[in-house]
């Protein structure tokens, strides 16, 4: 286990299924975790079964006054920040249509949302990290769907499909937090993604059993396979990792 005590960690998207192992794992490693999400009980909830150093706060990262409102929380109970981790999925009712069926409106708020989100929380946890002067990290987490094309096979038989717009959002963010990296590289403010393949969910047997084939023996991963490469980027022996992608898919994409 990677020893993380004392680190400060905003963790965004803290309710979701990556977000809910994220926390445990970093609590687990010793970290500090303002667990933030749309959806406040949810964290509250989490924050309770997690203990003392855990504190719930609800987030929009389509606003940047919610942002900015949760980065003052942290220097008000905390002292500071030392990094940001973004697992926020936010979306329309419409998304995951197939691609005969997205309209134009649909795919823009989707991408306005999801990527438009994403961009905000990085723009605003650089200055934050810059105007505090001791540096930070910023984890996103993208899809190996944002570094190849999609295996649709894998769906055939399924009610399932592989959204167009998360395509274009998550090989977008990887691009993007690249540019954030080095836009804020003098700074001291690292900025990385993690690209995981699929993530087990309760889907259909089917669909794991195609998904399977592509990959190793691990096939499907489980929440903890990305959580262990979070703790790794945490700890002081990525410190000189900046600006990068690690994917984590059992060879899925090769």
């Amino acid at each position: 286990m990677m020893n993380l005590d004392g680190q400060r960690v905003l963790l965004i998207g803290a309710g979701g299924l990556l977000g809910r192992t994220f926390a445990t794992a970093l609590i687990d490693a010793g970290a500090r975790v303002l667990l933030a999400d749309r959806a406040l009980a949810a964290v509250e909830e989490l924050a309770a079964s997690l203990g003392e150093r855990t504190m719930p706060a609800a987030i929009d990262i389509t606003d940047a006054d919610s942002i900015r409102a949760i980065l003052a929380l942290a220097d008000q109970t905390w002292g500071g920040l030392d990094t940001v981790v973004n697992t926020a999925y936010p979306r329309n009712p419409r998304y995951g249509r197939r691609y005969e069926e997205v309209e134009y409106d649909d795919f823009c708020e989707n991408l306005g949302l999801h990527l438009g989100g994403y961009h905000l929380v990085m723009q605003q946890a650089a200055l934050y990290f810059r105007a505090h002067g001791k540096g930070g990290h910023i984890v996103n987490i993208s899809s190996i769907y944002g570094v190849m094309q999609p295996r649709f096979e894998v769906y055939a038989g399924t009610a399932m499909t592989m959204p167009v717009e998360y395509a274009a959002i998550k090989s977008a963010l990887i691009h993007l937090s690249g540019y954030v990296a080095k836009y804020f590289l003098k700074d001291g403010v690292r900025v990385n993604c993690i690209s995981p393949g699929g993530i087990r969910d309760r889907q259909p047997e089917s669909f794991l059993a195609a998904y399977d084939a592509h990959a190793g023996r691990i096939g499907m991963l489980e929440p903890q396979d990305i959580a262990s490469t979070l703790l790794y980027l945490l700890s002081p022996a990525s410190r000189g990792i900046n600006g990068q992608n690690i994917v984590v898919d059992d060879g899925f994409s090769l």
